[in-house]
């Protein structure tokens, strides 16, 4: 969800709404859709990558997207997304949080169509961590206002809005006032930015590194030839190449879906992926073990 796209990764990267740190970002995100902006109808469109980015599949960042795409482009389906009951304990709520390790959260009552509002680790953590004194958990009481939105409402105007509000999550409504999904303010900056990396991206453009001997951790976007090239292996089908351009890509197709963060999946090379970071989108680090077989001395393995 992210977040998320609050997923979540999305909810790690947005900066809290009762900052307004982010008001000149959206000044000029904002500016730059404005009637005098040129923008080439047909720049913002390419190949995409199955391990994906902030925009859509077959869509390229661009400022551009802002005005040609909708909500519902982006947002995290309704089944995806992470939520908590408004009756949920503290602990819980602290172990929902752990285990997302995402920072904000929708909270309903009965069902995910009956939204109160938003849970911001940060509020939980104020009030009843570092020690402080230990007051009675009352989750109503912390809970901070959402933004609802069409899902044919463009990125451009719900980036106005979340400007307006200072709310940095939106769920996606449908015809019948449900729910149909969740938005973020990362999932619109993606599409004009490309794919925001976090503290946990590897560094140095090294797209892998050595955790220890026979095993790896990489990024999602690895291009799969260079990793093929420097393991020694062919992973995909001859029908697959012209499909498949990155690690992430590769494991989607292994699972048949989005897999979550700690799913692991086998190849028929030996390899075995685990995923350290994922949102409902997209996958984002993996671990990968080496097969015996392959007789590798991975400390030597350098990106191809």
């Amino acid at each position: 969800m992210g977040e998320q796209s609050d997923g979540s990764s999305a909810a790690r990267s947005a900066q809290d709404p009762d900052t307004g740190g982010q008001q000149g970002l959206f000044s000029r995100l904002i500016s730059a859709l404005s009637p005098t902006s040129e923008q080439n109808p047909d720049d913002g469109y390419g190949a995409g990558q199955a391990s994906g980015g902030g925009a859509p599949s077959g869509a390229r960042p661009n400022m551009g997207n802002l005005r040609r795409l909708r909500v519902d482009d982006v947002a995290v389906p309704k089944a995806d997304i992470i939520a908590v009951s408004v009756d949920i304990s503290k602990d819980d709520l602290v172990q929902v949080f752990r285990d997302s390790g995402i920072s904000r959260l929708p909270v309903y009552e009965g069902s995910l169509d009956r939204p109160l509002g938003l849970v911001l680790f940060k509020d939980l953590a104020l009030q009843f961590g570092f020690g402080g004194p230990r007051a009675q958990f009352n989750l109503r009481a912390m809970l901070r206002p959402l933004i609802y939105a069409p899902a044919s409402m463009t990125l451009a105007v719900m980036l106005q809005r979340m400007q307006t509000e200072r709310t940095h999550m939106a769920l996606v409504i449908d015809e019948y006032g449900g729910v149909d999904g969740l938005v973020t303010i990362e999932d619109l900056i993606e599409t004009v930015i490309g794919e925001i990396e976090d503290e946990h991206d590897t560094d140095d453009g090294a797209y892998w590194v050595v955790e220890k001997p026979g095993v790896l951790l990489a990024q999602a976007r690895t291009p799969l030839d260079e990793f093929e090239a420097a393991m020694g292996l062919t992973l995909l089908r001859p029908e697959e190449e012209e499909e498949i351009d990155t690690l992430g890509g590769l494991v989607f197709v292994l699972c048949g879906h989005v897999p979550a963060k700690g799913e692991v999946v086998s190849h028929d090379s030996g390899l075995v992926f685990e995923v350290l970071d994922a949102d409902p989108r997209r996958i984002k680090r993996l671990r990968i073990r080496l097969p015996e077989h392959l007789n590798t001395e991975v400390s030597k393995v350098q990106q191809g």
